[in-house]
């Protein structure tokens, strides 16, 4: 479902993404992955795909049907990942604030990576794998991070 209160608009530095249209509350539903599921048996991987879609399990990604697939990285993210597909608000967004979540909040893969350009003080520069995200980080975003990469306990 994607939120009513934000809208696509175009950057200048990452193409199309999300922004609020109006002010949204912490906890608010942004948008979910809602989408097609893929396996590593899937063809053919695109770059869209790759780019686009979130991991879910280990060998198993999903796509979005509506924004999700739009909402561009930060490594200073105002949302962040409920479950395994939603993602929510992680504090109140002002009106005409860029969404953003970190896409390390879903990924544990040694294949895809990123080199990241959000330009926050915080940026990390190069995005990936969950298991190479700094515990201070972990610890920040501790109720936003998808429940696969959880430990059971």
């Amino acid at each position: 479902m994607d939120n009513p209160k934000a809208r696509i608009k175009r950057t200048k530095k990452f193409g199309r993404g999300i922004f609020a249209a109006e002010a949204i509350r912490k906890g608010e539903e942004i948008a979910s992955f809602d989408g097609a599921f893929y396996d590593d048996d899937f063809e053919p991987w695109t770059d869209d795909l790759r780019n686009h879609t979130i991991q879910c399990g280990p060998a198993l990604w999903r796509d979005s049907a509506g924004f999700a697939r739009l909402l561009n990285h930060s490594c200073d993210p105002n949302c962040g990942i409920k479950g395994k597909f939603k993602v929510v608000a992680m504090r109140n967004i002002a009106k005409g604030e860029h969404i953003t979540w970190d896409y390390e909040m879903t990924e544990r893969s040694e294949w895809w990576k990123m080199r990241c350009a959000c330009g926050s003080p915080l940026c990390r520069k190069r995005i990936g794998d969950y298991r190479k995200m700094p515990r201070a980080i972990r610890k920040k975003y501790k109720g936003y991070i998808s429940t696969w990469l959880q430990p059971r306990r």
